[in-house]
């Protein structure tokens, strides 16, 4: 993952809801391009802020059990506003549905009070290992990465 785009998970409730938080930073490299007489933050990566928070729902839920989340599918995605660099989204996720290989959410990243985004999507988890059983080794190594990555966002200090 090249961008990580939260910085702290606030709460969670396991197979339920989650929240966490991001703030944009000026020195974040994709600023430069967007746009540069006027930085904030793509309305892509607010997306991937949704599915992001939504995978460590998911991976908390399922107690890491898969090395690969991914996006399947996002529906009904509104853009209300900007994100410029000192600003800070608050997003919350809520579960309709964790199950085996694919689970379903709703979310929404709410800045200064302004609601800036909300989205209905899909994730697919599976392990590489299920495709291709030489891959195990690789797997664990990921989920070793990522619980790694869930005790530097979830610590509340």
């Amino acid at each position: 993952m090249r961008f990580i785009l939260i910085d702290k998970i606030v709460s969670l409730e396991a197979g339920k809801t989650i929240k966490t938080v991001k703030t944009v930073s000026l020195a974040e490299e994709y600023l430069g391009d967007h746009f540069p007489t006027f930085p904030v933050l793509p309305g892509v990566l607010m997306l991937q802020g949704l599915i992001e928070s939504a995978s460590w729902l998911v991976r908390q839920t399922e107690d890491f059990a898969h090395s690969m989340i991914l996006l399947k599918r996002a529906r009904n995605v509104k853009y209300r506003s900007f994100l410029a660099p000192g600003a800070r989204v608050e997003y919350t996720v809520d579960a309709k549905s964790i199950e085996d290989d694919l689970s379903s959410f709703s979310g929404s990243g709410v800045s200064q009070g302004q609601q800036i985004v909300e989205a209905r999507f899909s994730l697919r988890h599976f392990n590489l290992a299920s495709q291709d059983p030489t891959m195990g080794a690789v797997d664990a190594k990921i989920v070793d990465a990522l619980k790694t990555r869930w005790k530097l966002l979830s610590s509340q200090e």
